[in-house]
């Protein structure tokens, strides 16, 4: 059982999409700075100084023996900028790759060789043009 697993584990594809996963969630961690540290600010300086990740809407108040209930619209709306990018960055990557692919299945193959009979027979064929 030990031996299937480990063949299981080590097959290329699966070591591939463990990187993916990997890079994957780096990938999310970068986004998700870039929105929080780096476009939310100017957009909040545009806006009067607004904090998007402090907009709230608060549907039950803070009690003694409870925290308030509210709904979290700018973290929302920072999730939403980060999905967007992520989707934008992931379309540029597909369609390279998809250029890439098209232009591979545009080259032409380099035309193979006629087989050795083949060329004899063009030989007698020539041949026997030339006698007659």
């Amino acid at each position: 059982m030990f031996k299937e697993f480990k063949e299981f584990a080590l097959k290329g594809n699966m070591v591939d999409m463990a990187i993916g996963i990997v890079i994957g969630g780096a990938f999310g961690t970068v986004v998700k700075s870039l929105v929080t540290d780096i476009i939310m600010p100017p957009i909040g300086v545009m806006t009067g100084g607004m904090d998007f990740s402090n907009i709230r809407l608060t549907l039950k108040g803070a009690t003694a023996d409870a925290e308030a209930v509210a709904m979290n619209i700018g973290l929302f709306v920072n999730s939403i900028i980060a999905f967007l990018i992520v989707a934008f960055a992931l379309f540029i990557v597909v369609k390279a790759m998809n250029n890439l692919r098209k232009k591979e299945e545009a080259a032409p193959a380099a035309p193979t060789a006629p087989p050795r009979s083949e060329l004899l027979l063009e030989e007698i064929r020539d041949a026997l043009k030339a006698r007659g």
